[in-house]
């Protein structure tokens, strides 16, 4: 990977992007800084910096002792509001009283500083592993996600807590200047209901809870800073979306109901709109995913599998969208940003060019950043049915900076947003360091009753691993069971979930279900069931069986192996 997009910068018209800089002669020759995996600026209003370029490096040429302990990746820079720091990978990249983009911005003045997330009781160590951190709007406080494993399960939980500058650590690891996550808050109840749960009043029932504040993985926060945005427990089954909830009170709004998968997103800085790169329009998902209205009870253990089909190894199949603030309702399922174009080689919709992630808006509102990687081997060519396509990008670059600029819209002129009263969140749990990672609750094994909320119902029958630390199986019938009144599901579902490695879960399903009313549809395996295994981390399609969905006659089947 040659390049990697970030944000914009206060001005609106500079984006830092991580890239791969090749080429440059060796030490001592002055160029020689320019080389290996640096931080720049770019200009996208078509002028240039001081220099003359159109772009200015950060890191390059940076005084050893101003970066001595920082961390390796500089992956999803985002620059800070005040213009003078970055995020990149777990550092803070610091130009101290200047703007990043002043002249007095040079090497000797930019510091490195790694983030610390104290893990043992006592402070000691080097701290617990974080990944895709998002800064808050106010500057202060920062969003980021820990993977834990436990029971032979692998899954993560999204915290929230303040930055702290810290000059002189007298614990843990690194003892140098660094910054600490302080006051941190688990975004995780177990006390609190659960998205499937026993009914409180009838022990043989199960309820949905779709107002459950369920946190995956935290994708960011609104543009006024009050909600946090995630990828949530699905509203309807094998459905993956994106969820915003208020800091506060924990209500929370669906930002995507698409069938297809959503990750990576960004929330304008109005609130209003969301920009989304999403696998809808490519009938990636719709195998899985296109019958809507199935309540997400087989969900209990098919989420990680399901959302993992999402990518063919290092290949996209996400396109960047805009999306009011209401979501996807009825026919208005947002709008392609990069919808122009012939779709040949090299177009702004070629379909080999997926989008990746971050998406970021500018600070008025009227332009969005995102970036895009061409498939290459394996992911096209050899035994994949896909061809490889021929960059035309400069030098056949496969990693493209793409702006896009929004000309109806009037420029914003927001103020800034100011630190917010408590480092709490109310709805969250104190992260204690050194305490035990908590187990996500589930209903217990047993043969339960899901009544729908307009006719009709599911028996569920639930089966946990040995040491019940995990569901193991999950079998519906469902007879007529509607929650909308409009439309009628029969037939049954069977899901069985194993876990090979730590990483890699299997599942055998088993499907035969029938909709009729408002939408008519089927969702079958053949007769030996569909079996998939995937690994989380690398998300190559590998399964026996067949599983397809039809809709009002349109059949929507599986990817191919490998694909």
């Amino acid at each position: 990977m040659g390049l990697q997009a970030g944000g914009f910068l206060p001005d609106g018209h500079t984006v830092v992007a991580l890239i791969s800089f090749a080429g440059a002669p060796a030490a001592p020759d002055p160029a020689s800084i320019y080389t290996g995996s640096q931080l720049i600026m770019v200009k996208t209003d078509g002028k240039t910096f001081p220099g003359g370029d159109p772009w200015k490096c950060i890191t390059c040429g940076l005084p050893a002792a101003n970066a001595a302990s920082r961390n390796p990746q500089l992956d999803y820079p985002q620059p800070f509001g005040d213009g003078k720091r970055v995020l990149a990978g777990t550092n803070i990249i610091d130009c101290g009283s200047h703007l990043l983009t002043d002249t007095g911005c040079t090497p000797d003045q930019t510091h490195i500083y790694p983030i610390r997330f104290n893990n043992t009781a006592d402070g000691s160590g080097k701290g617990g592993l974080i990944r895709e951190l998002r800064i808050h709007p106010d500057d202060v406080h920062l969003g980021f996600n820990s993977v834990n494993i436990a029971n032979g399960t692998y899954g993560q939980y999204a915290y929230f807590g303040a930055l702290a500058f810290n000059p002189a650590p007298t614990t843990g690891v690194p003892l140098s200047p660094r910054y600490d996550l302080t006051d941190v808050s688990r975004l995780f109840d177990p006390t609190d209901v659960q998205p499937v749960s026993v009914s409180p009043d009838h022990p043989d029932e199960l309820v949905y809870n779709p107002a459950a504040l369920s946190v995956g993985e935290l994708r960011g926060f609104s543009g006024d800073g009050k909600e946090v945005a995630y990828i949530g427990y699905p509203a309807e089954s094998s459905n993956i979306d994106v969820f915003a909830a208020d800091l506060t009170t924990g209500k929370i709004r669906r930002l995507t109901s698409n069938p297809e998968y959503t990750d990576p997103i960004d929330i304008s800085p109005d609130n209003n709109w969301t920009v989304a790169e999403d696998t809808r329009g490519t009938d990636r998902q719709m195998f899985l995913a296109g019958m809507r209205g199935i309540p997400p009870i087989t969900d209990l253990i098919t989420t990680s599998a399901t959302s993992s089909t999402r990518n063919n190894g290092q290949r996209r199949f996400f396109q960047p969208y805009l999306i009011d603030r209401y979501g996807d309702r009825g026919s208005y399922q947002g709008q392609r940003i990069n919808a122009a174009g012939d779709g040949g080689p090299g177009s702004v919709n070629d379909p080999n060019w997926n989008a990746r992630s971050d998406p970021r808006w500018s600070p008025d509102g009227t332009s969005i950043v995102y970036w895009q990687a061409l498939a290459v081997p394996p992911a096209c060519g050899g035994t994949n049915p896909l061809p490889c396509e021929t960059s035309t990008e400069p030098g056949g670059r496969t990693d493209r900076l793409m702006i896009a600029h929004l000309t109806s819209r009037t420029p914003l002129n927001l103020p800034a947003i100011a630190p917010l009263a408590s480092d709490t969140v109310p709805w969250g749990t104190p992260y204690e360091p050194g305490s035990p990672v908590p187990d996500r609750p589930h209903p217990p094994a047993g043969t339960y009753t899901l009544p729908g909320k307009k006719q009709g119902s599911a028996k569920v029958e639930i089966t946990e691993t040995p040491d019940r630390a995990n569901v193991s199986s999950v079998a519906v019938t469902y007879t007529h069971f509607s929650d909308d009144g409009e439309t009628f599901l029969d037939g049954t579902e069977r899901v069985t979930s194993t876990r090979p490695a730590i990483t890699t879960i299997s599942v055998d399903w088993f499907s035969d279900l029938t909709q009729t009313g408002a939408t008519n549809g089927t969702k079958k395996t053949s007769p030996d069931g569909f079996h998939l295994t995937i690994d989380i981390l690398t998300n190559i399609f590998q399964a026996t069986g067949t599983l397809t969905t039809t809709i009002d006659g349109h059949a929507y089947t599986q990817p191919a192996n490998g694909t």
